[in-house]
């Protein structure tokens, strides 16, 4: 009788589950701005060669000083200089939202109902991604928006890809400090 063996290889293929440069900057800065009583509203990084790296952050109240900007500003690049979550030369800009600002979170529909903002998801509804009109708030997880024409949307906030408030007389209006 001969001896034989079987030798049996099997490869598995790995997935690379490394956060993103952006992701890995949320997670990085958002406890530290929350306990300087800050919340995070928005990271973007762009460009390729001529990096920037956008932070809008904000007060519970939805206020943000020169200050302020200035104290998010040191504390983000200290982390950022020893964690190095981003390759080659980047420029850090630290704002508020503004008055048109980006709706990134769930509680940004419901504080800015009533005003007209866009809306894009990743996937359509209705046979649409691009939404624009008033927003109604939230209904569970779904952002509710009303057309010009009176047609109400429930939008997932799930499969928001971006929206902003578009700047109106009614929102200049609203965001005018009381006198």
């Amino acid at each position: 009788m001969g001896l034989w063996s079987a030798v049996f290889l099997c490869f598995v293929k790995k997935e690379n589950r490394a956060l993103n440069p952006v992701d890995q900057i949320t997670a990085l800065i958002s406890p530290p701005l929350m306990d300087m009583g800050y919340e995070l509203v928005r990271v973007t990084l762009k460009g390729n060669d001529k990096k920037l790296l956008q932070i809008m952050a904000e007060k519970p109240d939805g206020t943000m000083t020169i200050e302020g900007c200035t104290e998010v500003s040191r504390m983000v690049s200290a982390l950022l200089d020893v964690e190095d979550p981003i390759t080659g030369a980047y420029e850090l800009e630290v704002s508020s939202p503004g008055i048109d600002r980006p709706l990134t979170r769930l509680k940004d529909f419901d504080r800015w109902a009533g005003f007209e903002a866009k809306v894009e998801l990743d996937q359509a509804v209705d046979g649409q991604r691009r939404y624009r009109g008033k927003l109604l708030g939230l209904k569970d997880e779904n952002i509710l928006v009303q057309s010009d024409d009176g047609t109400r949307v429930e939008l997932p906030f799930s499969d928001l890809r971006k929206a902003k408030l578009i700047l109106t007389d009614e929102l200049i209006a609203a965001s005018a400090p009381a006198s």
